[in-house]
């Protein structure tokens, strides 16, 4: 079989352009075609994409690192878009005992009342201005604490949705 070449400058220099464009249109509608396909079947999608625990560290460690420098806090843990923000503290002398968790925001206000912490202390202030204690923050709902010989954060239920929103509902 006998090929042509192009024989035009023109052909010569469209082709191949036209060529790579065309692959990568292929290219691109076959990933949103897997991309669809995943979509309309969430309960394939797995912990791959996000964990729904989130392994702090060592219990002594991390009871050592909150009593000397206050809770910790780690933003979007509930895919909420910032708004469930998460507080973890230990309260007490044995490390083991004394976890818990809240939300970054007072009890007194709504989610979009963000808190901020006073560096190096177990105190914060709100978006008025209030400077509360950690006691004075959200519990959390769907949010759990388990300890063994790291601590963990359990976001099953908050991620899941199947907890209640906090701003709506009585803190237990």
């Amino acid at each position: 079989m006998i090929r042509r070449a192009p024989r035009s400058t023109l052909q010569r220099a469209l082709l191949p352009v036209l060529g790579g464009i065309g692959f990568f249109a292929l290219l691109g509608l076959a990933t949103w075609g897997i991309a669809a396909v995943l979509s309309n079947h969430p309960e394939r999608v797995n912990d791959n994409l996000a964990a729904s625990t989130l392994e702090v560290g060592n219990v002594n460690t991390f009871a050592d690192v909150i009593a000397e420098q206050g809770p910790l806090i780690f933003p979007d843990l509930v895919r909420s878009g910032g708004l469930r923000t998460v507080v973890l503290d230990h309260i007490g002398d044995d490390a083991r005992l004394g976890w818990r968790a809240f939300y970054a925001y007072p009890a007194d206000r709504s989610p979009d009342c963000k808190v901020t912490q006073v560096r190096g202390t177990r105190t914060f202030t709100d978006c008025d201005g209030r400077t509360i204690g950690v006691d004075q923050l959200t519990p959390p709902i769907g949010v759990k604490v388990i300890v063994g010989d790291t601590v963990t954060i359990d976001l099953t239920e908050a991620n899941a949705g199947t907890a209640a929103d906090p701003s709506t509902s009585e803190a237990p």
